[in-house]
């Protein structure tokens, strides 16, 4: 049976789903299968439940490995009817269930928030000892001073204890910001002598959103776009007149009006597209009034969700004022944060140290990606991304940021880049935006750059010309040290993405071009193509220089590198210019890298299956267990890599540009955020050296 950690609440509003969703995020970097059990759920069906369902695709889970148990109303009447063993062979049977597809289950328990406490209590250390789970205790800290927090540690401490449950750790969650260290130091340390981590209230958690107040209050969106992950940061109610309701609006605060005032609906709409003015999160009319019909053409273009509902304005503000936030409700932006936080405040080697995990044999394209965050958030770099009027671009930063993986700056005017996120919902706080046409550096920049372009009649006028642009600039920033690397490409094209580079910050040193790789993320392995997106038609050298960097690549994300050079015959079977190239190309990578495996030419078949490499190639040490795959033209490896992408589900991350001094690199114009999130990962690990 898989080993099992029961995440038991110990007060009743702990925050638990963060323990649980962080423990989840670990341990899918340390275990080849995870799974999720929540023995009691609150809803009418156990199916439905949010957190099984945020879990499923937070982490790839299939219903085996993620499930709900009993609901509470199912719990209740067991209880009543005196069969409290009914309810533990239940559970156990269900994780007896998921425990055949999994290495460790995190098993999260119920939130104390029914009548009894108490026996709620007992059922999670019940619950805990049948599954024979160790239990992650989580303290609540919420209205606690640091004596009371300590306190409490010691109670859920001897509490478990008496329910003769093995204790594995103890967190204290949602803490005063302010008494967070205090906390650490008043804790007493268990019989383990193990750290208790504390974790404070955060805001960007604890915010109700757009949408869980929707939910939360059923009311129907009638127009404005349809954002339900926008902050609620405040709560206004329009009471008064428009010039003394816009000195009381704040950011990002939800406002509540009847829907007959439609001068307080325009002034909201006025205020959203100055950028002098604070941008509301959302509107909510309330008392059944439908605005006036030459009203809904304005509210239609409103920046933020427009709700309507048939309850008084008190009743409604009561209402919002009672929602809470729940990191389940699976807003990208809270699951940044939340991981975030965890990754701050947890030391992941000392914790995993405690679980004694089996070791993770497979590379999953999940497992990578999850690496490529904790990777790149291990030596902190600063990444620039010039392109911070493109909306994509702005929620790959926030989410970074709230995820703390690496230092941002954005480049564009900064007022329109402030009002594009204002108006998206979008949260800027501790991520720098520059403006190149106004920035104390385009000074320096430009006396560099005329200075470096000298020979190809640069002057300084015209370098300050150049600098205003953001791909100039922001490279710049890059070579002078300002930034360790940058990300572009969303909106612009490749060729103005990498010019600047090659212009000034050039290849290193025993590198003769710029080549590309894309990470092909197999079910269980990650594979390395190179190169499939820069060079249409290498030679002899370049396609040496491409490999030998392609297997430099490998070892900097952890593939182990035994490198391919493909063709369309294998060893000496075959002749032709095209094979004698790729053959010459071999022995360049041997002379100058005696130490790296390679094995060319070879054909793709012969360089990924074992059986036909016995036949085509017995002995070689690359031909079936190739893991870096060198194309002989753009042409063929641009080809190859979709169609495995398309045929096999491989996911592609890329491309990788290699070769240059410092990194630089290039996005899809038809990315997405999570792609600007991962390039900028690995560009933060290419950084590190």
């Amino acid at each position: 049976m898989a080993k099992g950690i029961y995440v038991s609440a110990t007060t009743p509003g702990s925050g638990k789903s963060l323990v649980a969703l962080g423990l989840a995020d670990t341990l899918h970097r340390h275990a080849d299968r995870i799974g999720f059990f929540k023995p009691v759920v609150q809803g009418p069906n156990a199916a439905d439940d949010p957190m099984v369902a945020l879990m499923k695709s937070r982490f790839a889970l299939d219903d085996e490995r993620c499930r709900g148990g009993l609901t509470f109303d199912e719990v209740r009447a067991l209880l009543a009817a005196g069969k409290r063993a009914d309810i533990d062979a239940r559970c156990v049977e269900i994780f007896a269930e998921i425990s055949r597809h999994c290495d460790v289950v995190i098993v999260e328990g119920t939130d104390l928030t029914g009548h009894d406490a108490a026996v709620e209590f007992d059922l999670n250390a019940r619950l805990a000892n049948n599954l024979a789970a160790p239990v992650v205790a989580v303290v609540g800290a919420k209205g606690r001073t640091v004596s009371e927090a300590a306190a409490a540690v010691e109670v859920a401490r001897k509490e478990l204890v008496a329910e003769k449950c093995s204790l594995l750790a103890i967190m204290v969650n949602r803490a005063d910001p302010e008494d967070v260290e205090a906390i650490a130091a008043a804790v007493k340390p268990g019989a383990s002598g193990r750290p208790v981590y504390v974790f404070p209230e955060l805001d960007e958690i604890a915010r109700p959103t757009t949408g869980e107040v929707a939910a939360a209050l059923s009311v129907r969106q009638i127009a404005g776009r349809a954002d339900m992950e926008r902050d609620v940061r405040d709560i206004k109610v329009a009471a008064m007149n428009v010039g003394n309701f816009l000195n009381v609006l704040d950011e990002g605060a939800l406002v509540i009006v009847p829907g007959d005032r439609a001068d307080v609906m325009v002034a909201c709409l006025a205020s959203s597209f100055s950028p002098e003015f604070p941008v509301p999160s959302g509107l909510i009319l309330t008392g059944g009034l439908a605005p006036d019909a030459n009203i809904y053409p304005l509210l239609a273009q409103a920046p933020f969700p427009v709700f309507a509902t048939d309850d008084d304005t008190y009743t409604t503000a009561r209402r919002v004022a009672e929602v809470r936030s729940e990191i389940w409700s699976g807003h990208r932006r809270k699951v940044a944060s939340a991981l975030g936080l965890w990754s701050r405040r947890v030391d992941e080697a000392e914790l995993v140290e405690r679980l004694h995990l089996p070791r993770a044999e497979r590379m999953t394209p999940l497992r990578f990606l999850h690496d490529l965050i904790e990777r790149a958030r291990s030596q902190r770099r600063h990444v620039v991304l010039p392109e911070g009027t493109d909306v994509r671009v702005l929620r790959a930063a926030e989410i970074l940021h709230r995820r703390d993986v690496c230092d941002l700056t954005l480049l564009g005017p900064e007022t329109a880049v402030r009002e594009l996120a204002a108006s998206s919902g979008i949260d800027l706080t501790g991520i720098n935006v520059v403006d190149p046409a106004t920035s104390e550096l385009r000074q320096q920049f430009a006396e560099k750059y005329a200075e470096l372009r000298a020979h190809k009649g640069v002057d300084l006028a015209k370098a300050l010309e150049t600098m205003q642009d953001v791909s100039y600039f922001g490279t710049m920033m890059v070579q002078l040290g300002v930034v360790n690397g940058m990300v572009s490409g969303a909106a612009h094209t490749t060729a103005h993405t990498i010019r600047p580079a090659l212009e000034f910050v050039k290849t290193r040193e025993g590198v003769k071009i710029v080549s590309s790789v894309f990470l092909m993320l197999m079910a269980d392995r990650v594979l390395v193509y190179g190169d499939c997106a820069v060079n249409p038609d290498p030679n002899v050298e370049q396609l040496a220089d491409i490999a030998v960097a392609s297997a430099e690549t490998a070892v900097q994300f952890g593939v182990e590198p035994r490198v391919a050079m493909l063709s369309y015959s294998t060893g000496g079977s075959g002749s032709g210019e095209a094979v004698d190239e790729v053959r010459q190309a071999t022995e360049l990578v041997r002379q100058r890298r005696p130490d790296l495996a390679v094995e060319g030419p070879i054909q793709y078949d012969a360089a990924v299956d074992a059986s036909i490499a016995a036949s085509k190639m017995p002995g070689s040490t690359v031909a079936g267990q190739a893991t870096v795959f060198i194309f002989p033209d753009l042409n063929t490896g641009n080809n190859t890599y979709k169609a495995v992408q398309q045929s096999s589900g491989a996911v592609a991350v890329g491309p990788v540009l290699q070769g240059l001094r410092k990194p630089v690199n290039d996005l899809s114009r038809g990315c997405t955020v999570e792609d600007i999130v991962n390039t900028v990962a690995i560009t933060a690990i290419q950084a590190q050296g």
